[in-house]
């Protein structure tokens, strides 16, 4: 097998790949993966729900960012994938707080949080964070949901409302009839409580926010995201034609859309920074 070696005057970016482990306000360890690129510039990925850091979205995000030299940090929620705790229903503001004490950690160790990027139940957290925290000014919404209170039906059933209070809980199963969690009426109940309009109409003026959504989300209506930008204050909305929930088949397009966005900021706080 022959290796090219890089030639004295090639720049090689000095990339690394580690397991990070942070804890959160309840004491649950968050895991994640840190792609460091030995810039202090980090974008912080969040995925859907009932997922990981492992899925599609936020691997290749990772790797694109990685490539164009910006640092990226890639966790699984408190209940999700390697992450301590359970997974709930609900927890749209706990995952938001997740967030927070990732943040905050990578604060500590001197990097500069510069966006946080959310796909799905990801793209609630990252908007819901905006709102409460004011503290990042790049926000990046990928098919998040408006309207908490719409596709419970599509995954919970018919009359759902009715059977959780009978029961208690509902089950959820896959296509193949295989159990994945239970929804609890608390978690169901904590969902259809979160007002994601007013948290969207909190978020201040000088946070930016990006959503992109697939034209063909059978998952999350593109619809919501003109909703978004009817309400949130510094909003660009980028639609993908053709493209389903995940971007499966738009990855590159997606990638693309995504970075130029925080790019396009990071040119432009460097000529800030440059005339002060």
């Amino acid at each position: 097998m022959s290796v090219t070696r890089p030639t004295p005057t090639q720049k090689q970016p000095a990339i690394q790949q580690r397991r990070v482990v942070i804890e959160n306000k309840h004491g649950e360890k968050l895991v994640g993966i840190l792609h460091d690129t030995g810039s202090k510039e980090l974008v912080v990925l969040c995925h859907g729900i009932y997922s990981s850091k492992e899925r599609i979205p936020m691997v290749n995000l990772a790797a694109a960012l990685q490539r164009e030299g910006i640092s990226a940090f890639r966790f699984d929620f408190a209940g999700n994938g390697e992450s301590e705790g359970s997974f709930r229903y609900g927890h749209y503001w706990r995952e938001a707080d997740d967030l927070r004490a990732v943040v905050q950690h990578f604060r500590v160790q001197n990097y500069v949080v510069t966006a946080v990027v959310g796909h799905s139940k990801g793209g609630n957290a990252v908007l819901l964070y905006a709102a409460k925290y004011n503290d990042v000014h790049k926000v990046v919404n990928i098919a998040g949901r408006f309207n908490l209170e719409r596709g419970i039906e599509g995954r919970l059933g018919k009359d759902f409302l009715r059977r959780i209070k009978q029961d208690g809980f509902i089950d959820f199963k896959n296509k193949r009839g295989t159990f994945e969690y239970r929804v609890t009426e608390e978690s169901l109940m904590e969902r259809l409580t979160t007002d994601m309009p007013a948290a969207c109409r909190s978020i201040n003026q000088n946070c930016r926010v990006l959503t992109v959504h697939g034209s063909m989300d059978k998952t999350v209506p593109v619809e919501d995201a003109f909703d978004f930008n009817k309400i949130i204050p510094n909003h660009k909305v980028s639609i993908v034609e053709g493209a389903d929930h995940e971007h499966t088949s738009h990855q590159n397009e997606l990638a693309s859309i995504v970075l130029d966005f925080i790019k396009e900021d990071f040119l432009q706080d460097k000529f800030i920074h440059s005339r002060f």
